[in-house]
């Protein structure tokens, strides 16, 4: 009977420690929603132009910029997962598979570059593509995994779409 209750005990401490992490998510989830303004919806195909380059990965997480550790979770953002990586000529679209996909107009990136670290994920190499880009008056960094590190040069020698 005792190891059926201390079984108990530890099952509860740890869906109390669940809650309680899910809690904090939803605080920061609204919090931020009225800190940053809506990412821009992903336009009509005959409205991006040209597609100029395209690589498959990971969406890692979007967080303020030169604040690696502070992932914005709002509106969805939050979560990591596959991802397409798309450049025109009017943007980049981060195509998310299974989660809401967002776009990156060429006129507020401000530097595309590789980065060691992001939001949980931290590497040996410079193994992060990460878009700085202005959304309102807020600086944001979104970084990407790519399947093939090979294409970042393609990616930072211009600066974004354009």
């Amino acid at each position: 009977m005792e190891r059926l209750a201390l079984t108990l005990l530890v099952l509860a401490v740890f869906l109390l420690g669940v809650w309680g992490m899910w809690l904090g998510w939803r605080r920061k989830a609204r919090e931020q929603s009225a800190r940053y303004a809506p990412f821009p919806q992903v336009p009509e195909a005959d409205d991006l132009g040209q597609e100029l380059a395209a690589t498959d990965g990971v969406y890692v997480a979007t967080t303020p910029h030169g604040r690696w550790q502070d992932r914005i979770v709002t509106r969805g953002v939050g979560m990591r997962g596959p991802a397409t990586l798309r450049r025109y000529d009017s943007g980049v679209v981060v195509e998310r598979h299974g989660a809401r996909s967002f776009f990156i107009p060429a006129s507020a990136i401000t530097e595309v570059t590789t980065a060691r670290k992001m939001a949980g994920k931290v590497m040996g190499t410079d193994g992060l593509l990460v878009i700085t880009w202005r959304l309102g008056d807020e600086l944001l960094d979104t970084g990407f995994r790519g399947d093939d590190m090979d294409v970042y040069p393609e990616w930072t020698s211009r600066k974004g779409a354009a």
